[in-house]
This record gives structure tokens, sequence and C-alpha cells, in this order.
């Protein structure tokens, strides 16, 4: 089991061992748990005494974005960044947070950038209760999500302003990432506005109101980006309509200049194939002007073929 803990009080910051952690006192103590496993299961119930509906939310292995008062504590789990690889169903990796008067425990089983900021924070003095820690932490996630929305509706632009029917292939590849990884965030983003807009509400004595203030800022930037991965979403969907369709009207005009093709040498065939025949009979065969006479009826037969598409506009 990995982890660390710190302890705040008087407005300084130390960082402590877990196990000295659970014997110190102060107005915040912060344990935080980097692992799922059974040994973290057995740390949780039996040396930090917390109960078994509290110890099953904080290492269960799915979870969503959820905050529920427990006793006279709150459970919140968010998403938010990872430097790990993701898959594109799961893009986001998740901290469970329980808070009471005094201590939280949080737990990750994959590594949060927002942590390292959260850390800086608690080390910088801007930290002083619990309300503040899981503030700070909405804050953090909220504000490293914000640029990835961003740059997925860059990235969408840059292929609209980009769409050309001779790199079809190319932009359905972008804008299949750009819309997959869209739904994938969205999945989470919007779980996570209801979450801390709940816990902005619970009657908790350890919440204060610029905690709320804080969680209510970033319960609404969760909600702008809910809302942008969702127009990002239809515009994909739109997106790969267009690239269909252009996909299709090139399709079209290949093969309609395929067709004209074969309708041009279609009596060409047919002339030097009947003149082909080694039968006698054919009319001035026998002439040495009839090899003139015959390519000039083809030149004359492709012209008139020719013009007549071109005046009838089948090119365009």
């Amino acid at each position: 089991m990995s982890g660390f803990a710190y302890r705040v009080a008087e407005g300084k910051a130390e960082r402590l061992d877990i196990a000295a952690a659970m014997e110190a006192t102060g107005e915040l103590i912060w344990i935080h748990l980097t692992s799922n496993d059974e040994q973290a299961q057995s740390w949780l119930g039996e040396t930090a005494g917390l109960p078994d509906y509290v110890v099953d939310v904080l290492t269960t292995t799915e979870s969503r974005p959820r905050c529920d008062a427990l006793g006279e504590g709150a459970f919140l789990n968010l998403r938010g960044r990872s430097n790990e690889e993701m898959t594109a169903s799961d893009p986001l990796a998740s901290v469970r947070i329980y808070a009471v008067a005094g201590r939280v425990f949080s737990v990750t089983r994959r590594t949060l950038t927002a942590v390292d900021d959260v850390v800086k924070s608690v080390e910088g003095g801007t930290i002083a209760d619990p309300g503040d820690l899981i503030a700070e932490f909405a804050s953090a996630i909220t504000e490293e999500l914000d640029p990835e929305v961003g740059q997925l509706g860059d990235e969408l632009d840059d292929c609209e302003a980009d769409l050309d029917a001779d790199k079809v292939f190319e932009l359905r590849r972008k804008v299949t990432k750009v819309r997959s990884t869209a739904i994938g965030y969205r999945r989470f983003v919007q779980p996570q506005r209801a979450a801390l807009e709940k816990l902005a509400a619970l009657p908790c004595d350890w919440l204060h109101d610029d905690d709320r203030l804080h969680l209510n800022s970033a319960a609404d930037r969760a909600a702008r980006m809910a809302e942008e991965l969702e127009a990002i979403r239809e515009r994909s969907a739109l997106m790969h309509e267009a690239l269909t369709d252009l996909r299709a009207e090139q399709i079209d005009s290949r093969s309609l200049l395929i067709s004209i093709v074969a309708l041009i040498f279609l009596p060409l065939t047919f002339l030097t194939g009947l003149y082909g025949m080694n039968i006698e009979g054919l009319p001035f065969a026998k002439e040495p002007w009839a090899f003139d006479v015959i390519g000039g009826i083809c030149i004359a037969i492709t012209v008139g073929i020719i013009g007549y598409f071109s005046a009838k506009r089948w090119f365009g």
C-alpha cells in the first residue's frame, strides 16, 4: 500500500507517514492512498476504523462521479486527467474522497494529475480545512479538463476548415477520434456537475460559504464543458455525414466518368470488331483507303459523343 498524509495546523502544513497521521490532530488531516488492493481495504477498515460501506465506496473498481451524505461526513467521487494511458471508453481517472470534520481520506487507482496541484496548495498554506481541500480538488480537476475540451473543439474546427473530398479518409479518422473522446469525457463530466452541486447543498458544518461558492463555480464549469462536449458530439455527427456525402459524390462523379468513357468506346468497339472479323464481304475491305475512312469515322463518333455530353453538362 502506498500513499502520503498531511497535517494542517495553525496555517502550516506538515507531511506525515500514513501511520503517524492516524494519531495526529489539527484543523485538517489528509490521508491519500494510491491503491485499491486488499491491503488498502484492510487498512481503511481496521486501522482507520471506517465503516464497511465507506470502505466499499472508497475502493470500488467501477465508479462514476457521485456524491452521498454518509453519517456526519460526505463521499465524493470525481474524475480527472491522468498521465497514464487510458481507454477511449474510460478516459478519466477517478478519485474517491470521504470527508468528515477535520479529516479527509482520498483514494486513487490510477495517477490523477490534479493531486499534484492539490498537494502544492496544501504545502503553500492555502488549504485550512476539509472544505478547502475538496473545493481545491474540484477546481483543479475542472481547470485541467477545460483546455482538453477546448482542444477537441479546435481539432473539429480544423477538420471543418480542411473539408475536402480528397481527404475524406484522413478527416473521418480525425472526426471519429474527436467524437469518441468527447463521448467518453461527457460520460463523466455531466454527472460530475450534479455531484458537485449536491455536495455544495449538503448541510455539513465543515463546509463553509466560500467552499460552497468554489464548488458551485466548479459545477458551473463542468456544466459548460458538458454543453461543449454535447455540441462537439453533434458537430462530429454532422461532419461525418458531410464526409459521407462528399465520398458518395466523389464515387458518383467517377462512376459517371467511367460510364461516359464506356459509352464513347461502345460504338467504336462495335465498328472495329465488325471490321476485324476474318470473313469475306465486308464493304471496302480491299480498298487501300478503307483504314483511313474507318479511323476518321471513329474520330468523328468520339468527337460527336463528347460534344453531346458537354452540351448536356454531364461532365459538370
